[in-house]
């Protein structure tokens, strides 16, 4: 499963790396253009993941991710047949609900068949995961300096591609035992179901879990937009945003994982997450009208500091997401949780460039201080949950 997640976010490096870039010039599709197909993808996106929860209640996590991966196959492939805004926005939203998609799904089979050892593959996963990311920007990076169209329609394929392997290698995998199939027959449960969307508190959780995610639209729209319109630091600076934050998962992932083994533990450490988040926004903020060696320093710290959120973030959403879903129903409330991340990636964007960054220091302090009220009140509703779950 590993090499499986490698593969997948090698194909995800290159997409995301090439596709600005691919609808500009082979598209050419106009900037405004490319911000509404984004952004409508994003909010497709938002349905795969319940979508994929109660199917994999039916049919199993193993095969609805190998449909998910063919899917991403088809609707990148039909990208390379389109030219126009009005048929490229079907496929792109297909491949973006497939993805997200996906990543629940890859959560629910890592949940059934780690097991104990959940702590462990979260720290590994996402070491492979960052791992593919910077493969897939490294690969794109050769094609980008080519520069030729074949160049980029050679990316786009090599994308198609690793979807592909990445399904073969999942179908290569045995489907986990689901919660409740044991090998004997269990007496008829004449209970009803679970409903992820009838259970207020789950939704109050994920809702929170939406706002303690706003670390990638930081790290990806407002610190890069921050830099260019509103600092001296050099632009040269934006790429090493990227790196530090492969580099510090990579040496970090496994310490911070270690903090995290139980339900109970993710519930404590919630709150260093918007302290994070809190501390990266007081550097952006800093980082305001000052000289160039001190932006740069200030913006370098807040990119450490975002990357330090994501790590919390990655363990703590993972084990509460699982920790509170009834274990009989956990395919439906995996797929309700996932909505979480779908939702930043549709309103994070939009949060940071029309609030935030418009209002200058003030945004980013206020953001700071939402996103720390958030985690306390995760922390508390987390913590009552699960007492009532003893």
């Amino acid at each position: 499963m590993l090499l499986t997640l490698f593969v997948d976010r090698t194909g995800t490096g290159v997409w995301s790396a090439v596709c600005v870039l691919y609808f500009t010039e082979l598209s050419r599709l106009t900037a405004a253009q490319i911000g509404l197909l984004l952004g409508l993808s994003s909010v497709a996106g938002i349905a795969g993941t319940p979508l994929a929860g109660r199917l994999a209640a039916a049919h199993g996590a193993r095969r609805v991710l190998i449909g998910c991966h063919l899917l991403r196959v088809a609707a990148l492939a039909a990208v390379l047949a389109c030219s126009s805004f009005a048929a490229l926005l079907p496929v792109v939203g297909l491949a973006t609900l497939g993805d997200r998609a996906a990543r629940s799904m890859e959560i629910l089979y890592a949940t059934e068949v780690a097991g104990e050892r959940q702590s462990a593959y979260r720290a590994l996963s996402r070491t492979a995961m960052n791992a593919g990311y910077a493969a897939g920007a490294g690969l794109a990076a050769i094609g980008l300096a080519v520069g030729t169209a074949a160049a980029y329609r050679t990316l786009v394929v090599a994308d198609v591609l690793s979807f592909l392997v990445a399904g073969a290698l999942v179908a290569s995998l045995h489907e986990p035992r689901r919660a409740g199939s044991a090998e004997q027959p269990a007496a008829p449960d004449r209970e009803p179901r679970p409903n992820p969307w009838r259970d207020a508190g789950y939704l109050r959780f994920v809702a929170l879990d939406a706002v303690l995610t706003i670390d990638d639209a930081i790290l990806n729209v407002g610190l890069p937009l921050w830099l260019i319109h509103s600092t001296r630091a050099p632009h040269a600076l934006i790429p090493a945003f990227l790196a530090i934050n492969t580099v510090v998962v990579v040496l970090a992932q496994l310490r911070v994982s270690a903090l995290v083994r139980t339900p109970r533990q993710a519930v404590r450490v919630v709150p260093l997450y918007g302290f994070a988040i809190l501390g990266c926004c007081a550097a952006a903020a800093l980082a305001h009208r000052t000289g160039v060696p001190a932006a740069s320093a200030l913006l370098l710290l807040a990119a450490v500091l975002v990357t330090l959120a994501e790590l919390v973030r990655s363990v703590v959403s993972w084990e509460l997401s699982v920790a509170l879903a009834p274990e009989r129903a956990r395919p439906e409330y995996l797929g309700v949780a996932g909505m979480a991340h779908s939702t930043e990636k549709a309103a994070g964007p939009l949060l940071l460039t029309g609030a935030v960054l418009a209002t200058g220091p003030l945004g980013w302090l206020t953001l700071g201080a939402a996103t720390t009220a958030a985690a306390y009140a995760q922390r508390h509703y987390g913590a009552g949950r699960l007492s009532l779950s003893r």
